[in-house]
């Protein structure tokens, strides 16, 4: 005698993974609805649930589906994008369970129905509508649950109308014998198979394992079976019982997360890395001097400088910020920040390759505005095409002359008794914008206290300059640069600033005789 469908259920109930299907484990078996089996018949029943306790777990189900299905439906996925596929999949996922889950209370809520079996409750988005009349959709639970027996004493063998769906075998072409069951299994699954018929029908051992089959449409499937041997009255086994359920598409679904999540774990782990080169490369690169200091090698006295790299509000994201400064072979001074577009590794590795190329031209002589020109053509030709801006200045210590050229960059703050304000710009294209660019540069006399801010554009976006021009009075107060650079943080540094930015003050004390 085959087990009737609500007992196929509460077997195969286990297969769903999740804490949301422990209730149902805990409502099987069912009494008059759930024939217990031939091994352990002499058991006692459990009363069946109540009607109302069903009916609340369908209706909670039927709103976590929608819940999670509105999450689905609303989840933007982009293909590059390891993150959003690992999150569709879960919701795919869930979704599919969910209504697995549904289907399953919905059987034990009709119960064995009189006449010719008929499909449970619709269950998913428009459940609460009129059911239609026709049979099961391929792929709904009924579809994908089917029962067998297979009698050793008389070699019959009885297959439910759903598992010779599920084999996409034809009732006219017979059930398969448990001999010519692993015909249709994958080569690599039968000898678990094999395994587990022999543990149920010599040890007495339940069957609940999985293996794969090549349908005779040639379409290949994952089934989950379940069984036991049934027992006569001198306690050899007489038969054997199954459940097979169909769980290809749970199995791809919990593949996809599988997948995506380690997909996205790789693209953490890479991003992670490429982090710790960025950092590494930036801080070889850039000055190691953060506090106030002359310049290397007792450089111009007449400069008293800090300076200040500023992380973006995501500390992943490192740019291509710099600062530097430079004794010059003449007694000059080189002061500089720059930004390249992009972040990570290419945009540090670009920036160090024209930081190092600056520095040379500055050591060769060239004066800011060439100097400048020669950085244009050096990004304009590179094989990691960016844009960048800059600022060039070269101070002169014994005539405190200040020579500068920029490149779209924000103008050095010029701060002098009290009161600040942004020099006049020269003339400047982006480096990498245009061949052939021309720079213009531009002179100024210092005093001694004047003060010169230097920044990239990510510390003053928006509003940011005026702010910048109104610490004048804290500027005039400070005993030294980093004391400056300090209250230039408090004010920009706790800012959730989409880019990384750099701040250099260079304050003036005199000139060498």
């Amino acid at each position: 005698m085959l087990p009737n469908p609500l007992q196929a259920l509460s077997a195969c109930a286990t297969v769903v993974t999740g804490p949301q299907f422990q209730t149902l484990a805990a409502l099987a078996p069912v009494s008059e609805y759930d024939m217990p089996s031939h091994l352990f018949a002499d058991r006692p029943a459990p009363q069946p649930p109540e009607r109302g306790t069903l009916d609340a777990l369908i209706s909670q189900t039927r709103r976590l589906r929608g819940d999670v299905d509105a999450v689905r439906r609303d989840a933007v996925v982009d293909e590059d994008d390891p993150q959003g596929r690992w999150q569709r999949a879960l919701c795919d996922l869930a979704v599919h369970q969910l209504d697995d889950l549904g289907a399953q209370l919905g059987q034990l809520k009709e119960g064995v129905p009189d006449g010719p079996e008929q499909p449970a409750e619709p269950f998913g988005p428009g459940a609460d509508e009129a059911a239609p009349a026709d049979p099961p959709p391929t792929g709904s639970l009924l579809s994908r649950v089917g029962s067998a027996e297979w009698n050793l004493l008389t070699d019959e063998v009885s297959w439910s109308d759903e598992l010779y769906d599920i084999f996409g075998r034809s009732s006219e072409a017979g059930p398969l014998t448990l001999d010519e069951l692993p015909s249709m299994v994958f080569a690599e699954d039968q000898a678990l198979l094999t395994a587990m018929v022999t543990g149920c029908l010599i040890d007495g051992k339940p069957i609940d394992g999985e293996f794969r089959i090549v349908r005779t449409d040639g379409r290949v499937r994952t089934l989950h079976m379940m069984g036991e041997p049934v027992l006569d009255v001198d306690g050899c086994t007489a038969s054997m019982w199954a459940v097979l359920r169909d769980v290809s598409e749970l199995r791809r679904s919990e593949r996809a997360v599988r997948e995506s999540r380690d997909s996205l774990q790789r693209r953490r782990h890479i991003e992670r890395a490429e982090h710790r080169m960025a950092v590494e490369l930036q801080e070889a690169v850039l000055p190691p001097w953060r506090g106030s200091a002359g310049l290397p090698h007792n450089g111009p006295a007449g400069l008293d400088l800090a300076a200040r790299y500023l992380p973006s509000a995501s500390s992943a994201t490192i740019g291509g910020d710099w600062y530097d400064a430079l004794e010059l072979p003449d007694g000059d001074a080189l002061l500089t920040v720059g930004d390249l577009t992009g972040h990570g590794v290419s945009a540090t590795s670009t920036m160090a390759m024209l930081l190092g190329a600056l520095r040379g031209l500055a050591v060769a002589g060239i004066r800011p505005g060439p100097l400048m020109a020669h950085l244009n053509q050096v990004l304009d030709t590179s094989s990691q095409p960016a844009l960048g801006s800059a600022i060039c200045c070269r101070y002169e210590p014994t005539s405190r002359t200040l020579t500068w050229a920029q490149a779209g960059h924000p103008a050095p703050l010029l701060f002098r008794d009290g009161t600040g304000h942004t020099l006049t710009r020269p003339e400047g294209a982006l480096l990498g914008a245009t061949s052939g660019a021309a720079y213009e540069q531009a002179e100024i006399g210092l005093r001694p206290g004047d003060l010169l801010v230097l920044h990239t554009d990510g510390l003053t976006r928006g509003p940011g300059r005026d702010k910048l021009l109104e610490l004048a009075p804290r500027f005039a107060r400070a005993r030294d640069a980093r004391e400056c650079v300090r209250s230039v943080v408090e004010e920009f540094g706790g800012a959730a600033r989409e880019n990384d930015a750099c701040v250099m003050v260079a304050r003036v004390t005199g000139g060498r005789s």
